[in-house]
Order: structure tokens, then C-alpha cells, then sequence
């Protein structure tokens, strides 16, 4: 990550830092913009001396808050509802569509997006697009792998496996498998993620319905826009 959208990110940060009331629940995602993001909100918890409840969405995300250790940790499961979601995103459109999931946590992140009244994504500028141009990446049950993949040859994508270094399928904290889909230039993704979704065994996908409310776009210079 350039150093530039380093300092844009962290400027980002320290202004989200607004919406962050006692007593609230929110969620944190995954990825480098959240990391950078979950250090400044330790900081800003310790020194204001409030109380919130975070839900994080992956361990890397978790072991973030944790060295610090200023933010009360809780899980999911007991929640019908979540204040407000900061995540990053892989890519966003000109419709505010995103894609997410570049580092396996897709499916929890879909969860609690669709379980925040608010969402708050900030990406630095080269995640903006006009049009979808970027591999989906595809959550599956491992017993349906061959299956799905025919099934997305079929409306033209190009699957691979999500392999790690030493040749061995990714397996994501859910104990799933992640296929990586290449479509081209998409132009409908809605449409997209409704074909993808009908496909048995597929148990979720990085193009997001939710779109966030409130998106900050991390500069090079440094500077950041609210869209």
C-alpha cells in the first residue's frame, strides 16, 4: 500500500472517528483501510474513556483490536442488529456497488452489513470504477466445487480455485473454499450476483447487495472526499 493513501487513510480514520457515540455496537471489517481504521479507534476509546462493542468480521480484524485491547469484543450471533459497519472494499462502481472478499471474509461481512443500520466503506481512489472490471470472489461448500464451477463457466465466467503458496486450496474461517470468478467488464452486477446465488452450493459472493450510505475516497495526495 502506497504511503500516500496510508496518511489519506488514517485522515479518513480520525474524521469517521464522528460517528462513534458511547454505548453504540458497531461492526469492523476486514482488510488494510479497517486495520488502519481499528488502531485510530483504540486510541480515540482509550482517551475519551467510552464504552462501545465492536463485532469483528475475521480474526486479522480481531487480533487488531486485541493488541490493544481498549474495545469490548462480542460476537454476532446474539445480535439482531448492529449501530453502524466501518469496512474497506476491493472495488466500487459508479452506482455505488461493491465488491468485497479479497481476503475470505465475504460471508461474514455480508451478515453484518445487512445487520447495520449504517455503513461507512472507505477505499483509496484506485478502487473506483465505472464499471466492475475485477475477479468475484465466491464463497462455496467444498463438496460442490466441480459442480459450481461448471455452472459459472456458463455464464461466462472463468473460475479458479483461491490456492495458497504452498498449492493447497484456501480454506476461509467458515470452512469454506473461495473460487475467484473473472467476467469481464460487468455491467449489471445486481442481475450477476442473482445468477451466481442461484447455483447450489454457493453460500455467498463479493458483489455486495447492501450499498453503503456513506463512502470515503482515500487520495494519494493524502486528502480524502466524502461521497
Amino acid at each position: 500500500m502506497n504511503n500516500g493513501f496510508d496518511d489519506a487513510l488514517t485522515n479518513v480514520s480520525n474524521d469517521i472517528l464522528k460517528f462513534i457515540k458511547n454505548g453504540k455496537i458497531i461492526a469492523l471489517g476486514s482488510g488494510h483501510a479497517s486495520s488502519i481504521f481499528a488502531k485510530t479507534l483504540s486510541m480515540f476509546v482509550k482517551t475519551n474513556k467510552i464504552k462501545i462493542k465492536a463485532v469483528p468480521t475475521s480474526s486479522q480484524i480481531k487480533m487488531v483490536v486485541e493488541q490493544n485491547n481498549y474495545i469490548q469484543l462480542i460476537e454476532s450471533d446474539h445480535l439482531d442488529e448492529v449501530d453502524v459497519m466501518f469496512d474497506g472494499a476491493d472495488q466500487i462502481d459508479k452506482e455505488r456497488n461493491l465488491v468485497k472478499g479479497g481476503g475470505g471474509a465475504l460471508l461474514k461481512e455480508n451478515i453484518l452489513m445487512n445487520m447495520s443500520k449504517n455503513v461507512i466503506i472507505m477505499a483509496d481512489e484506485s478502487k473506483f470504477v465505472n464499471k466492475m472490471d475485477i475477479s468475484i470472489p465466491i464463497e462455496i461448500h467444498n463438496s460442490a466445487r466441480s459442480y459450481i464451477t461448471k455452472k459459472l463457466i456458463k455464464i461466462n465466467g472463468k473460475a479458479s480455485l483461491r490456492i495458497a503458496s504452498k498449492g493447497y486450496p484456501i480454506i476461509t474461517e467458515n470452512g469454506n473454499m473461495i473460487i475467484d470468478c473473472d467476467f469481464g467488464t460487468i455491467r449489471k452486477p445486481q442481475i450477476l450476483l442473482k445468477k451466481i446465488m442461484k447455483i447450489a452450493g454457493v453460500l455467498e459472493v463479493g458483489i455486495f447487495q447492501r450499498k453503503p450510505d456513506i463512502i470515503y475516497k482515500a487520495n494519494l495526495d493524502g486528502s480524502f472526499n466524502i461521497l
